[in-house]
């Protein structure tokens, strides 16, 4: 039992799964599970109560057991006790303190990071302020490689995402080159196919490949298809760059995406023995987004951003190039408007950042929410600050194939030239050999009529 004194009212929780679903943020997701506090006192109580929790308490009480869910036995077996040992005397209060602190610096929360659980993480990002989630998240610094190299600081990079609703070659290829001449594609060139089986994929793939090998392209390409595609398409040598699945944070919601821990591995193997990467060998990208557990039943009464922070401990295992919380996608059933879109991102990013991962972020709504493209501005640029892996890169901001609202070109654009940020190293030597942008990052119009013609 937890509980806590507000204005001489006594609040009391049950357990710390109460305890974390009543003191997260409003959102309407946890209103449609039944498990968001009931007024803004009660949600405030539970923050503190919250607060004064051991941290060691999350490994002595489990959420989901670990009998019953795979995603629970990874993050118990898995955690690292000597690297926690350096935080195993704080309160969820104190850590949190710890982590503002001028004198934690990146060294020690990349110390730190894989003696942390992803509940002890949900648990500090509940108390705390986005200027905090922002200022954290920052500190933390996460590299990775393939052809290139991602997330060093004063760089930004986009997935460009060149979808089209007849997966027409054409179609895609018009976008690509529109993207490329934009600066966009160094985290990824990444198409979600509208028509999802292998034949489609290897084709996609194929032209993808034949793209950069064309131009040189210091980037990787990845048909964002169900991972067992993926592997059937290896196994025909077919060349593929990233393995890419959607993940969650419980055995139950990854079994609605066909998909268990001893799948991935086999998908991780399959496509590391295909060494294709030049600078470095992480070769999965995965997707995430908030309230995907309670839309496939499979949230176990846990709030929707703790079950969001526990699959990240399933793609830590997996040691990503890239993982993308679709913030927006999944609808207003989920986050509402986009106040709560902007603080749900600003969670996912600072969580999985603090965990180690490269987090990305597709900044987006659908067109029924209560959001709209200033929101997604004010997010991009939230984002920018605190030192966001990637953005997507689509054109007009409008996904044509899967109906929703991103971010454009010109939006990753406008956040690099403001922020003084750059594209991966390697593909920004490539942009400015080609002659597609100046050092400023402008792109030269020149160069974009000749390209345009050659291709």
């Amino acid at each position: 039992m937890y509980k806590t004194v507000v204005s001489r009212k006594t609040y009391q929780f049950k357990n710390l799964k109460v305890l974390m679903a009543k003191a997260t943020p409003l959102r309407s997701g946890d209103i449609l599970a039944g498990v968001a506090a009931n007024t803004q006192e009660e949600r405030i109580a539970a923050q503190m109560a919250l607060s004064e929790v051991p941290l060691k308490r999350f490994l002595e009480e489990e959420l989901i057991p670990y009998e019953k869910d795979e995603v629970t036995r990874l993050i118990l077996d898995t955690h690292n006790k000597e690297a926690f040992q350096l935080i195993a005397d704080l309160t969820v209060g104190e850590f949190r303190e710890h982590l503002l602190s001028e004198n934690t610096t990146t060294k020690d929360l990349q110390k730190i990071k894989d003696g942390i659980t992803p509940e002890m993480v949900a648990a500090v990002s509940k108390i705390m302020r986005n200027q905090d989630l922002i200022s954290v998240a920052r500190k933390c610094e996460v590299i990775t490689k393939f052809r290139n190299t991602i997330g060093l600081p004063g760089r930004l990079s986009t997935r460009l995402q060149p979808n089209h609703p007849t997966d027409d070659l054409k179609g895609i290829a018009a976008s690509l080159i529109d993207g490329l001449l934009l600066g966009s594609g160094d985290a990824v060139i990444g198409i979600n196919p509208a028509t999802d089986n292998v034949h489609n994929a290897i084709e996609l793939l194929k032209m993808l490949d034949g793209v950069r090998e064309k131009y040189k392209i210091p980037t990787q390409s990845c048909v964002l298809t169900h991972v067992t595609n993926t592997i059937e398409a290896i196994n025909k040598q077919t060349p593929v760059d990233l393995v890419f699945q959607s993940i969650g944070g419980t055995e139950k919601t990854n079994s609605s995406f066909g998909v268990n821990l001893k799948l991935l591995q086999e998908a991780y193997e399959a496509g590391l023995s295909l060494k294709r990467g030049s600078v470095g060998n992480n070769i999965m990208y995965f997707e995430t987004g908030q309230g995907s557990s309670l839309s496939a039943n499979a949230n176990f009464a846990l709030d929707q951003q703790t079950c969001e922070v526990r699959a990240y401990a399933v793609a830590r295992k997996f040691s990503p190039l890239l993982v993308n919380t679709v913030v927006g996608f999944i609808g207003p059933e989920y986050l509402y408007n986009g106040k709560q879109i902007i603080r749900a991102g600003l969670e996912d990013h600072f969580c999985g950042k603090l965990l180690g991962l490269p987090m990305g972020c597709d900044i987006c709504y659908t067109n029924h929410a209560e959001a709209d493209q200033d929101d997604m501005d004010i997010l991009l640029t939230l984002l920018g600050v605190a030192g966001c892996t990637f953005i997507m890169g689509i054109p007009g901001a409008d996904d044509i194939m899967l109906n929703y609202q991103s971010t454009s070109f010109h939006d990753a654009l406008y956040a690099r030239q403001v922020l003084g940020l750059k594209p991966a190293p390697e593909f920004e030597d490539w942009l400015l050999k080609m002659q597609i942008l100046d050092e400023k990052m402008i792109p030269k119009s020149k160069t974009t009529v000749k390209m345009l013609a050659e291709f």
